[in-house]
């Protein structure tokens, strides 16, 4: 008996140590992404991480890969993750019809802006948190997880000790104090959405309905438009006066890859298209896209810009 419950404990411990998002596989350094990268970064207002491993290669890219940032609505990925574990535990129904009461009222986003006793099915919920990053939304949904201490155990568990949900979280104030909203690594952040993609976020059905709910993205104006619209991608940004930043899939020609760009104490605190910030994520995203496709001929047409808020 005493030998069984050793082996399960040490059973656990190597499954704990596989889900690391750090525990890839064999990586191997691409030293020329890597400086083609640092060299984007250098001379930027403020402080940058990058993070790039491409999934058929697993060559990797890492520039203040491991540095926390704010994860602005990124968070909203784990706040999903949360989520579906409750309904895959059978805690939450999927398909059910919620009721909105003025009480969740956040911001004036779509959720925000209906009437008390509004009625909405959950699936569009989770769909308006991910595709339009809406707010109010996500509270909602955050606190139908279990709140940030349910959804920051689960992150835990699944090897990602260093991104956690600080808001209306217990023991999180000087997280958000520092980070808002949430927290969170350059890798760390790829390489969650690269377990959901690979479908082994909680099951491969859970993952599967994730994934496609990263696809939906109404907000294209930084990564996803330096590539090109007819290639598949999954993705959520996020935005703060001082930090911007985004996560990303891209089913290249060549090979999948994820990458993800963040950055904090930036300069400008402008909400334009030309924020350094903004800047930023759309060359690194063009530096990685050439990089892997280096015959791709497509290019953001020069009035493209006028789609880009």
């Amino acid at each position: 008996m005493k030998t069984l419950y050793v082996s399960l404990i040490l059973l656990s411990i190597c499954f704990k140590i596989l889900a690391q998002p750090q525990a890839v596989g064999n990586v191997k350094t691409d030293e020329k992404l890597t400086a083609k990268i640092e060299k984007a970064l250098a001379g930027f207002k403020g402080e940058a991480g990058v993070y790039v491993r491409n999934l058929k290669t697993n060559r990797v890219a890492a520039v203040y890969a491991d540095t926390l940032f704010p994860t602005a609505s990124m968070i909203k990925v784990p706040i999903m993750c949360g989520l579906f574990d409750k309904i895959n535990q059978g805690e939450i129904k999927f398909g059910q019809e919620l009721v909105y009461r003025d009480s969740l009222k956040y911001d004036n986003g779509v959720v925000g802006s209906f009437r008390d006793s509004t009625k909405i099915p959950l699936p569009k919920v989770i769909h308006l948190m991910i595709s339009l990053s809406d707010n109010t939304g996500s509270l909602w949904l955050q606190a139908m997880a279990g709140g940030g201490a349910a959804i920051n155990q689960w992150l835990e568990n699944n090897g990602f000790a260093n991104t956690k949900v600080n808001s209306r979280t217990p023991g999180r104030k000087q997280g958000q104090a520092t980070y808002g909203w949430g927290q969170t690594t350059p890798r760390e952040m790829a390489e969650l959405v690269a377990m959901i993609r690979d479908g082994k976020a909680i099951s491969p059905s859970v993952s599967e309905r994730m994934y496609r709910y990263l696809g939906m993205q109404f907000w294209d104006g930084e990564a996803i438009s330096q590539i090109p619209p007819y290639v598949k991608t999954a993705a959520k940004s996020g935005a703060v006066n001082q930090a911007k930043s985004e996560v990303l899939v891209v089913h290249a020609p060549h090979g999948d890859y994820v990458f993800c760009i963040t950055t904090k104490n930036q300069q400008d605190q402008t909400w334009q298209r030309e924020n350094e910030g903004y800047m930023l994520i759309r060359k690194i995203s063009e530096i990685i896209w050439n990089h892997f496709e280096p015959k791709s001929k497509w290019r953001p047409s020069p009035e493209a810009k006028q789609w880009w808020f």
